[in-house]
């Protein structure tokens, strides 16, 4: 499985491995609802493993953004490359999520 989760400091951390493509996009996407349903509300996403998101895998992200946000939660992401942080830029989704250069410094705050 592309997705690993572990809660640490009362924080749901989601490490992504290898890609976010329209083959696994749903898997990510459950993973995060089936922790929403059980009273999670603190996300950190960690890309330190990625190397390639697709427009799918964009498009799931916002859509959890914004189902986080919903019910008073926050989602973070953390450990993009430049490729993904470009990406990113690019698409002004930089402006949508708060992007931090660290699994440790996504979790300071929050």
């Amino acid at each position: 499985m592309p997705f690993s989760a572990e809660k640490v400091n009362g924080v749901m951390v989601i490490d992504v491995e290898g890609q976010l493509i329209v083959g696994n996009r749903q898997e990510l996407k459950q993973k995060i609802l089936e922790e929403l349903d059980r009273g999670e509300r603190r996300f950190v996403v960690d890309f330190a493993r990625t190397g390639y998101i697709d427009s799918s895998g964009l498009g799931v992200l916002v859509s959890l953004s914004k189902k986080v946000r919903e019910v008073g939660g926050e989602l973070r992401l953390a450990n993009l490359n430049d490729d993904l942080r470009t990406l990113f830029e690019l698409t002004k989704l930089d402006t949508l999520f708060q992007i931090y250069d660290s699994r440790e410094a996504a979790l300071q705050g929050l």
